[in-house]
């Protein structure tokens, strides 16, 4: 069982920046893939990016590909996605999940085992 709690969600102007943390609790978060999705209002979940177990692999979407960034440090059980850049339509409530390290870079939502609660990024223009 993993327990996801994200943080760092707010209001900012278009061009602004924020960091978005997940906290992950149990021992075995190194074991972990790591995913983050966005929903916005009336829109279907969608893939932000994805971060292997072993740092080294990441994979974007090509919406946020070279604005956004994720990390992780396995130290701390906690992972995060730094947002540059940040234009009105990444508005939406922002979620990590994690899935079991079995190979792959995965974008698929229902691939993912466990979800955090989600915390809401609005850019304003």
């Amino acid at each position: 069982q993993v327990q996801l709690v994200e943080s760092g969600g707010g209001l900012v102007q278009a061009g602004g920046s924020l960091r978005l943390s997940c906290a992950a609790s149990g021992r075995t978060f190194s074991s972990y893939d790591m995913g983050w999705f966005r929903q916005a209002p009336g829109k279907e979940r969608e893939f932000v990016a994805v971060i292997r177990r072993n740092v080294l692999s990441t994979y974007y979407a090509d919406s946020v590909k070279g604005r956004f960034t994720t990390s992780r440090d396995n130290a701390k059980n906690t992972v995060y996605l730094q947002m540059n850049s940040l234009k009105p339509e990444d508005t939406a409530v922002y979620y990590c999940a994690a899935r079991p390290s079995l190979g792959g870079l995965h974008t698929e939502g229902g691939s993912y085992n466990y979800w955090g609660q989600g915390t809401q990024v609005t850019v304003s223009s």
